[in-house]
């Protein structure tokens, strides 16, 4: 609606977790090498998170895209599933073929046939990635068996390496004494911080000049200062906040959004 009255090929403030947005800050390069490292290590666990809005699924969508060739990569992103229904979606994401017949895969079938094909991908030169979002929804029953699959091997490495992406509880979980087993899988970890001020005032200009911003800012440096305080750097906060500020400059015809319009 705005976007043609600022000069703009396209809203810029979506919360939709777009890759071309991405704002690399120190922090976010960080993030995305070590997910990056464990796409290129040899098994284990890496850990990836964040508060709400942090920008952790943005910097998935990311790595996703630059996953090296000789990676397999099966993505999940609703967690809140049984033992049996994450294995079922682990041999869906990596295309195994489960024995269809008058009975239900059993736990067993579905193992021996994830196991098979991560044994022909490493055959391959090839490593198998597997991705969870919102891992900190995971039971304990299904992060154990997360575990057990870490103990698919051959003798000189482990065939699938997991990358666990959540909200700060998923490392107050992994603290539990009775998942102290799944802690000790973990090759590294990472907690995706809010920005900082001068990273405010930068994310803004990237997604403005990213949506085709040629003209001035439409934030006045003073204001963007207000922004960092209100929104706490938290990039989801920054774009709920920068979008309604450009609606309302729009609705009062105003090129700059005022201190009024951002209240």
């Amino acid at each position: 609606m705005y976007a043609p009255f600022f000069q703009l090929k396209q809203p810029p403030f979506s919360i939709a977790p777009d890759p071309r947005y991405l704002y690399m800050s120190e922090r976010h390069r960080e993030a995305l090498a070590h997910l990056l490292y464990g796409a290129g290590s040899g098994g284990g666990i890496v850990l990836l998170t964040g508060e709400i809005g942090a920008g952790k699924t943005t910097v998935c969508r990311c790595f996703l895209e630059q996953v090296p060739d000789h990676c397999e990569v099966g993505y999940i992103f609703n967690p809140k599933l049984t033992v049996h229904e994450l294995l079922e979606s682990i041999c869906a994401e990596f295309h195994v073929g489960l024995w269809q017949g008058a009975r239900q895969a059993s736990l067993k079938d579905c193992i021996d046939a994830l196991n098979k094909h991560l044994l022909q991908v490493h055959a391959q030169g090839r490593n198998s990635v597997l991705v969870i979002d919102e891992a900190q929804n995971l039971s304990a029953d299904v992060l154990e068996q997360l575990r057990l699959l870490t103990n698919l091997e051959t003798n000189e490495r482990k065939l699938l390496q997991i990358i666990l992406i959540g909200q700060p509880e998923l490392r107050t979980m992994l603290e539990r004494p009775e998942l102290e087993q799944l802690a000790q899988r973990v090759i590294a970890r990472y907690h995706l911080d809010a920005l900082s001020p001068d990273e405010t005032a930068g994310y803004i200009q990237h997604r403005l000049a990213t949506a085709g911003l040629q003209t001035a800012s439409p934030f006045p440096p003073r204001l963007v200062k207000v922004i960092h305080r209100l929104t706490r750097g938290v990039p989801r906060r920054i774009n709920l906040l920068c979008d309604r500020a450009l609606l309302g400059a729009y609705a009062e015809g105003s090129p700059v959004v005022t201190r009024s319009i951002l209240d």
